[in-house]
């Protein structure tokens, strides 16, 4: 597995890149400032765009694996895609999203997640990628659903987010399409 790094990822109607600064406004606006966006998320709604400038400068200087999901017709940030967590060893990574409220049901994250997943077998050598989401959150589940995932089973109380101590989902899809 090769070290993962946001690189550009163009799909139909998006394009995956790395976070700008300039991004700081249309993030805060369009995703971290909504409690309904970060209610199953691991970090807290943005009190301020300042909040969310700090917490950008930090993943850019980091190299973090972080992209902007950004409409490709207008370059706008409407969310963002991660590596989460990364097992050099196993060579699983977990992948996490959110995106603006105004964009939910119209198919752009599983878009998002499909051209990821494609980038992290094909680019960085990723042999499975897994994703988890609240019990709660059955949207999210069918994000992974129709990105080509598998249902693997529960953990119950197995993850902290905003909402405290949670059951989640897990999902898995492995590179050439066997089973872990």
């Amino acid at each position: 597995m090769k070290k993962i790094e946001p690189i550009i990822i163009n799909t139909e109607r998006l394009c995956l890149r790395p976070f700008e600064l300039s991004d700081a406004p249309a993030m805060y606006q369009n995703w971290a400032s909504d409690p309904e966006v970060t209610r199953y998320l691991t970090w807290p709604t943005h009190a301020s765009e300042e909040v969310t400038r700090t917490l950008l400068a930090l993943w850019i200087e980091q190299k973090d694996p972080s992209w902007c999901v950004a409409l490709r017709d207008t370059n706008e940030a409407i969310g963002s895609i991660s590596v989460v967590s990364a097992n050099a060893e196993t060579q699983t990574v977990e992948i996490g999203y959110c995106l603006s409220r105004a964009y939910w049901g119209g198919g752009l994250m599983p878009e998002a997640a499909s051209a990821l997943i494609d980038t992290l077998f094909h680019t960085f050598e990723v042999k499975r990628v897994i994703a988890k989401h609240d019990s709660e959150n059955l949207k999210s589940g069918r994000v992974m659903q129709k990105a080509g995932m598998r249902y693997v089973g529960r953990r119950e109380k197995s993850a902290q987010n905003n909402l405290g101590l949670r059951d989640m989902e897990l999902y898995e899809i492995v590179r050439g399409g066997d089973s872990a």
